[in-house]
């Protein structure tokens, strides 16, 4: 896959593909931000060229309503703590009003789409929901390792529609790590399975 290193961006937009699916407490909070500040090092690669910088991600799984609950607002003010500049919460991914507000951007703006799954489109791989998506830019970027698996619209069909598509810099760091684990692993070698389906990746025998 093409580095975003690799690509023009400069005034261009640029969908970013990252996950934000952070845990949060009680009243809210963002309880634990680190997958946030590990798109940082992406984001202002795009934002030093004057890039139009379009942020995509899930939270949670609403199961495509929209549920207050799992909107991306809180992430959008840490994120623009951490990036020093403001972040422009859109109020649904697709449709006329984030449009008009793609539109709007000037270079060096961000913006981030409300949650991706409040659209039932999104998990079921939509053609004509990733068509919206990919209308709103000129360069798409993953950077989201741990759902780049699943075959969901902003991950697998948008790619169809936009011209230009690679691989930011948190996505590289991960192929590089996961490659060197499997063809030439320091050992003793010790392998630590965690997530919510541990018994799937267990094997037998």
């Amino acid at each position: 896959m093409i580095s975003i290193k690799n690509i023009p961006i400069s005034g261009k937009r640029v969908v970013v593909r990252v996950d934000f699916n952070v845990p949060m407490d009680e009243y809210q909070n963002i309880a634990d931000d680190s997958r946030i500040k590990g798109v940082i090092p992406t984001l202002c690669y795009a934002l030093d060229r004057q890039a139009k910088v379009i942020i995509a991600s899930h939270l949670g799984r609403p199961k495509g309503k929209n549920m207050p609950e799992f909107s991306l607002s809180p992430v959008s003010k840490r994120l623009g703590r951490l990036l020093g500049t403001e972040v422009k919460m859109a109020t649904d991914c697709i449709g006329a009003d984030v449009d008009a507000l793609v539109a709007d951007m000037q270079p060096g703006d961000v913006v981030l789409l409300e949650n991706l799954r409040f659209h039932p489109e999104e998990e079921q791989n939509d053609d004509a929901f990733a068509q919206l998506l990919a209308q709103l830019c000129d360069v798409y970027i993953n950077d989201a390792f741990a759902v780049s698996h699943r075959v969901n619209a902003s991950v697998v069909a948008i790619t169809k529609y936009v011209p230009v598509c690679g691989a930011g810099f948190l996505l590289q760091k991960e192929l590089n790590y996961f490659k060197k684990a499997m063809a030439d692993p320091r050992r003793p070698l010790v392998a630590i399975v965690g997530g919510s389906k541990v018994s799937s990746k267990l094997i037998n025998g």
